[in-house]
């Protein structure tokens, strides 16, 4: 099993440090490339090797780019939410999260998009996020990280399917860099990288894992770097036994899977005793 996936983030993640970033140029512009050049990239190369997409877009982003949205589905990939401003679940009121979720439906309805899954800011969801997933109507979540294999997370607003990711396949581990908000600190060879996530769909082949890529078209839209990603996925095609599908498409699948048993998401209760700092 495996999935190509890209968070379109754009400006979202640094204006969620604080809006005064928007007075850098440097940095709304560097966010700017996923977008405007990043993007195209992706799809003319998605094109090229006849695979599917799945494409993670912050609603702010989406109103920010309608352009963009109109090429990705003019594509025929996926859409999926990723919160409305990118701002971290983890950090936000039950109502304050329900509102951002709420706002992002909006936005990509408004390009008569339907998502069916959800992906939190920063794979940082809270408790109660796969129950909002639920709660508005879609399949799957794709941010908790218990196992390498879908599963299902029953909740009180019905059960939906857990797609997990890593961060060892993310391309902001291994590309992200910026002086102000620092995102991230190293900028790693595309060698180097398509050489790790190589041996890691290799390795998942015989262990049954899925390979959730993830990848964010300012990073990896970079011209060295989507090469790298296309060599990755060349050569798995190669082997013949790896199949790239949509997030939706898994996630369908493991819901039809009488094998996935749903259990509930249990929050850790943690004694003050054993850990007195908060």
């Amino acid at each position: 099993m495996a999935a190509l996936t890209f968070d379109v983030d754009a400006e979202s993640p640094v204006l969620a440090e604080g809006r005064r970033h928007a007075e850098s140029a440097m940095a709304m512009t560097h966010q700017a490339f996923g977008p405007k050049v990043g993007v195209p990239r992706i799809l003319q190369m998605l094109k090229d090797v006849g695979q599917p997409a799945t494409f993670f877009i912050p609603g702010v982003t989406a109103e920010r780019y309608p352009q963009m949205v109109e090429q990705v589905l003019e594509s025929g990939h996926e859409i999926a939410h990723h919160s409305h401003t990118h701002r971290q679940a983890v950090h936000l009121t039950l109502d304050e999260e329900r509102r951002d979720f709420d706002l992002a439906m909006k936005a990509l309805g408004r390009f008569g998009i339907t998502p069916k899954g959800h992906r939190a800011a920063m794979w940082q969801p809270s408790w109660q996020t796969p129950s909002l997933v639920a709660e508005f109507g879609l399949k799957y979540d794709s941010s908790l990280m218990d196992s390498d294999t879908p599963y299902l997370i029953e909740t009180e607003s019905g059960t939906v399917a857990e797609l997990p990711p890593h961060w060892s396949l993310d391309d902001w581990e291994q590309y992200a860099f910026l002086p102000e908000p620092r995102l991230g600190e190293i900028i790693q060879s595309p060698t180097i990288v398509a050489d790790m996530w190589i041996n890691e769909i290799d390795a998942m082949r015989r262990h049954g894992s899925l390979f959730m890529l993830t990848c964010h078209p300012f990073l990896t839209g970079r011209a060295g770097r989507l090469e790298a990603l296309r060599k990755v996925i060349e050569t798995a095609a190669d082997w013949g036994d790896v199949r790239f599908t949509t997030c939706e498409s898994l996630a369908d699948a493991a819901l039809a899977d009488p094998a996935l048993v749903p259990a509930p998401l249990v929050p850790i209760t943690v004694s003050e005793d054993l850990y007195p700092d908060y």
